[in-house]
Order: structure tokens, then sequence, then C-alpha cells
């Protein structure tokens, strides 16, 4: 083995440890002092002696798993049985399943050691990890800045060389939008893809699991162990061919489309220039630009704020003092209980989706808006069916801009909320994207997403990889001492 173990992506670290270069116990020990050295505040909970203790037991097997002693951060809103798991809110401090969610417990399975839970907005509710009752994570490639969200604790894990590869969940854009503002890779899968069993849920008919990673490679690795049908989730499918890792050099026959719509006002120059480069590149492999059009993409965020927000009020009613997580005290009578429970427990974010949702769900407004919303949607889904008989894959921006300030947009939820623009319809489609570090403006990292139809992951992935390799971005933040 050359290099410091953290150097090294997941698929070099299973393949050091499958000859005997490297001991899993001696994997663990070196992430866990860059973990125990939090300076980006990427964990809320570090478990380092089980995380010890599991690396021992697989260093004494003689058949080892696939996974077999390589860390893993998980986004604190996925179930962690005796782990603590408060989705990043004060509402459920303190709190410890008591079971592990489907797609942990399947890495737990293939060998991989959960290292900790890693730092979120709340309820996965934000754009920039501000939104944390923890307080916020910070982005490696520069701290004043935010890591994006909700999973930035994951996606600056990751950067940080914290762990190789982590899992996050993606609503809105929540993988692929701080894996672009911190330099790294994210995929979020077809809808359905991987269980929802043990994620606490924010929007049910959107949320999907899905992996941070520094190649997309090692992305493909995680994702193949994690996809599949769960019969504790009604949503997840069965899967129709194994998520195989990218080896393609070549995007020779791919006809990749160009959504305009997405490179318009609000995108900052220096990301649509270093996209459209990195576009020019994939022309430069073989693959054929075609311009193409989706209408009601403008419409996605507006959709989005009335769909998601209505789905979360039914979601986080469950929250209410009296089975687990916060709970008020000296209350007079159960109205006082559920209402001063609620406020304590819930931050500021959290309560205005919530209003917003049960606002759109009322009698003689769910016709105006929620029923509109989907009808929106609908046409959305239309427009990617229309693009993908042209093309194969589409292409865009991950995030209009490059990281911003701490505390920029906190006082400004709208800004917030154009951060997903090119997420969202994605999204709201249930359709498998990745995003790839593919370039840097005004020295911060620019994400180019890539989608493709559902189940297509193979295909969206093995275009991903050629050109990741093309680019060759350099994912080691300055001046980390890696």
């Amino acid at each position: 083995m050359t290099g410091r173990p953290v150097d090294l992506t997941a698929t070099a670290q299973v393949e050091a440890l499958r000859a005997g270069e490297i001991s899993a116990l001696e994997l663990v020990d070196a992430h866990l002092g860059r973990c125990e050295d939090d300076r980006w505040s990427s964990f809320l909970a570090v478990d380092a002696e089980r995380a010890r203790a599991r690396a021992r037991e697989i260093d004494a097997m003689d058949e080892r798993p696939p996974l077999a002693g390589i860390p893993v951060g998980i986004k604190d809103a996925l179930s962690t049985r005796d782990l603590v798991t408060t989705a990043g809110s004060r509402m459920l401090e303190g709190f410890r399943p008591v079971y592990t969610a489907t797609c942990v417990r399947a890495l737990e399975d293939a060998g991989a050691i959960v290292v900790g839970k890693t730092n979120m907005d709340e309820f996965a509710m934000g754009s920039s990890t501000e939104n944390s009752a923890y307080g916020p994570t910070l982005n490696p490639w520069d701290t004043t800045r935010v890591p994006g969200g909700s999973s930035g604790g994951s996606a600056a894990c990751v950067a940080a060389r914290q762990v190789p590869w982590s899992l996050g969940s993606d609503t809105g854009g929540s993988i692929r939008q701080p894996a672009a503002l911190c330099g790294i890779v994210g995929v979020k899968p077809t809808y359905g893809a991987v269980s929802r069993y043990g994620l606490i849920a924010f929007a049910s008919s959107l949320d999907q699991v899905g992996p941070f990673a520094r190649t997309v490679a090692d992305a493909a690795l995680m994702l193949s162990v994690i996809v599949g049908k769960d019969p504790h989730d009604s949503t997840s499918l069965e899967w129709p061919e194994p998520i195989a890792v990218p080896t393609a050099e070549r995007l020779d026959g791919v006809r990749i489309g160009v959504v305009e719509e997405l490179f318009g006002e609000g995108t900052e120059p220096g990301v649509r220039d270093a996209v459209r480069a990195a576009l020019a590149t994939a022309e430069g492999l073989g693959a054929e630009l075609v311009p193409v059009t989706l209408p009601h993409a403008h419409h996605g965020l507006a959709a989005y704020y009335l769909i998601a927000p209505a789905e979360c009020s039914a979601n986080l009613a469950r929250f209410d003092g009296i089975r687990y997580g916060h709970s008020a005290a000296d209350a007079g009578d159960l109205l006082e209980h559920y209402e001063r429970t609620r406020a304590e427990g819930f931050g500021p974010e959290v309560k205005r989706r919530i209003m917003l949702g049960t606002f759109a769900l009322a009698s003689g407004y769910y016709d105006a808006y929620y029923a509109q919303a989907q009808k929106v949607r609908t046409k959305i889904v239309q427009d990617f069916a229309a693009a993908f008989a042209d093309v194969d894959l589409v292409a865009s921006p991950t995030s209009p801009t490059v990281a911003f300030g701490l505390g920029e947009r906190v006082a400004d939820p709208l800004a917030m909320y154009l951060s997903d623009t090119c997420t969202i319809p994605i999204s709201l489609a249930g359709l498998p994207s990745v995003s790839i570090p593919c370039g840097l403006s005004d020295g911060l990292p620019v994400g180019l997403q890539l989608a493709g139809p559902a189940f297509a992951e193979n295909r969206v992935l093995s275009a991903a990889h050629a050109l990741e390799q093309a680019i060759g971005f350099d994912t080691l933040p300055p001046g980390l001492d890696a």
C-alpha cells in the first residue's frame, strides 16, 4: 500500500485489505483520528469503541465479507440501533433507536463499519446544514462557507477524508447539492431503489437514500450493496440488473441532452463556464450534445415547496412528546403539552414548512394548491419522458452557485430554496442522477449533474465515470493535511 489509509478511495481500501497490506483496525484507527478531530463539525456522534470492536472481529475472520473493514459515515436521519439518532433536531435529542435502517444494515452485513452519525439540517429541511439544532457544518474547501444540505455532514466528512464514503438522503437535492459544493460525488438513485425503512421521513414520495464518495466507482460499489427490494418498505423495488462498478473510458454513441432552462438566470457565470467546459470534454469523448427542453422545469420549485411541506406536516405529526423524543415539562393539559413540546422541539425552518404544508392541505385550499402542484409534477414527469425519447442522459449544473457564506441566506428562505432549482425537477420525476465535480469557480468546486430514465443507474454511472476520468478533478481541498 502506498500513501496513508485516509488518502485511499474506498475501492482502493478494499483492495489493500484483501491483499493484507493493512488491517481493518489500522484502517478504522486512521479514520477515527480524523473524525475525533472534527474541525468541520461533520459528525454529531462518533462511536469509536464500537467501530474498533467491529474492526477486531473482522480481522479475526477467516472469510471476510466484501466491504470488510471499510469505515462509513451515516446521515443522522437513518436509524442506528443503540447509536444516537436525532435527525439534527432537539425533538429527538438523545434518542437511541431499537432497530437499524435496512440500508445501513446492508452495509454492515457487507462488512462496512459505521464510525458515526453525520450532521444535517433538522429533519432534512434545508440546503446549508445551518438548520441543524447542533450547529452548522463547515465546508472543507473554505470553512467560512456552507457545505450544502441537508446532508452537509455526510458530504463534508467525505471531502475532509474522515471516511471514504457516507450515506445521505435526497428529497429535493440533499445529496447532489452538497456533493457539488464539497467537490465530491453524490448519487440520488431512482425512487424506490433503496429501502426507506429506518429513514426518518421528511416527504415520503420524494425521499431517497444514496451514497457520497470521492469517485463514481466508489459510489457505485456502495449503491450495489444497498439497492433492492425490502419487505419492510412497500415502495422499494425489485432491481432489474446488478449495479456495476463502471469502467467506461469513452462516451461514443451517448446522446446527452443539455437542459438550457437550467443554465439560465440565477446560475453564476463561473458555474456555467465550468459545466459547459465539462460538456465539451464529454463531446471530445464521443458524446453527442443535443439541446433539450423541459418546459415545466421552472415550475418545479413552486410545486416542490407545496408537495414536500404537505407531506412533512403529516410525517412530523407523530412527534408529540408522548411516545419518544422531547417532552415539555409541567404542561397544564394535553393540548398545552403538545403545543409546548412542538414549539420547543422544532426549529424555525421545520415550523415554517409544517405551517405551509398544513395550510396547503386544509379544507378549501387542497385543490387550489396541493392538487395543482401534483398536476405540475405529472407535467414534469412527461417532460422528462419526452426528452429521453431522443437522448440517453440529460445534463445541467447541480447547483446554480458555488458554496455560499455561512449566514448569507439564513434570513432569506427564498434565496435558500433557490439553491435546489437544478435538482428538484429530477426529484419530482423520481429519476436517478449523479453529481460529479467538474471544475472550480473562484477556487470552489462546481458540480455537473447527469440524469437518466428510471432504472438507468448503470448508464448514468458509466457516463459519469468516463467523464470523471477525463476531467481529472482533484477532490483534495486546499490546505487539508491528508
